[in-house]
């Protein structure tokens, strides 16, 4: 049976990754009965600033998904800053008009809990997957008041940016839980079906997985960093800055030499921008330029495999 909310047929979401993911990427999650998400630079390759160009490039990658898939998919949707209204954050108002004009009806909403940005997803009719990229009891809360149909619970487990407290996922899994009564999906170190297992014991609606599905054969990431992935252990990883975690490269191990000097997450994390970030890496193989962000659970991953053979692993 499907999930009423997402219209899914498992319980499991494709984390956005930004760079990362792409129409065949999420339109094969969805194919499998999960819920694929296109990030915001979603089967791009090159950096564009102006907020239509990316819009432009959303709208066409979402055409290029419903070409592979009529099952759900959605799209990453990025909060503006607390305090600031959704005008200032012109790339977020151009990605959701292209995504209400493409009737999408299910998004990705990372960030804090905004009204504004929920009230003009609710008005359109759209599902609200919300994570708070530092999950809180309050955050959680206000967002179940505000309209979410879905929280995601993130540990400090996961790979991409990390919440800016050390709690494990299944920490932040239960304080949630306990605190709202909409369904709580579990994010943060999920590659195997035991962390799955260990997650819906918990007490989680679902999973949402990002790093186990960076081997996946659609995936665009490139084959270098693939088996780069396969081949590390967890504690092949480092801490380039206070909130990014990467495989430890060369380059990696420079960024966070800065930080251990530094202490500056912010101006790290420029630097690493700057470099490429993920882009140049990741989805261009360039494994000196950037970084590899994983999680911190990546000893499971013992193989490049089709989506439909990873769901299957983790839901069996």
């Amino acid at each position: 049976m499907k999930n009423n909310i997402l219209n899914i047929k498992y319980p499991i979401i494709q984390a956005p990754m930004n760079w990362v993911t792409n129409a065949e990427l999420v339109a094969a999650v969805s194919n499998a009965g999960g819920m694929g998400i296109l990030g915001t630079n979603a089967g791009q390759s090159e950096v564009v600033n102006d907020p239509r160009a990316v819009a432009d490039r959303m709208r066409q990658e979402i055409r290029k998904t419903k070409e592979l898939t009529s099952n759900s998919f959605g799209i990453n949707i990025l909060t503006p800053p607390e305090g600031m209204n959704l005008d200032s954050s012109k790339f977020t108002k151009a990605i959701l008009k292209s995504a209400f004009e493409e009737k999408i009806h299910y998004f990705a909403v990372v960030g804090t809990a905004h009204k504004e940005t929920f009230d003009v997803i609710k008005q359109y009719g759209g599902v609200i997957i919300f994570r708070p990229l530092t999950p809180s009891i309050e955050q959680a809360q206000l967002a179940e008041q505000l309209g979410a149909d879905v929280i995601v619970a993130t540990g400090h487990d996961e790979g991409g940016i990390l919440p800016n407290d050390e709690r494990g996922t299944f920490t932040v899994v239960g304080d949630i839980l306990d605190a709202v009564s909409i369904p709580v999906f579990a994010a943060g170190g999920i590659n195997d079906k035991r962390t799955a297992d260990a997650a819906f014991s918990l007490g989680a609606s679902g999973i949402y997985v990002g790093t186990r599905f960076l081997v996946a054969t659609e995936s665009p990431v490139a084959k270098n960093i693939k088996d780069l992935i396969v081949e590390s252990a967890s504690e092949d990883t480092v801490m380039v800055s206070g909130n990014q975690r990467a495989i430890s490269t060369n380059r990696a191990k420079y960024f966070s030499n800065s930080f251990v000097k530094s202490h500056d997450t912010s101006a790290v994390n420029q630097m690493i921008s700057k470099d490429g970030g993920l882009r140049k890496s990741m989805l261009m193989g360039n494994a000196n330029e950037g970084v590899i962000t994983v999680n911190n659970g990546i000893s499971s991953i013992k193989g490049k495999s089709a989506v439909s053979e990873i769901i299957e692993e983790l839901l069996k």
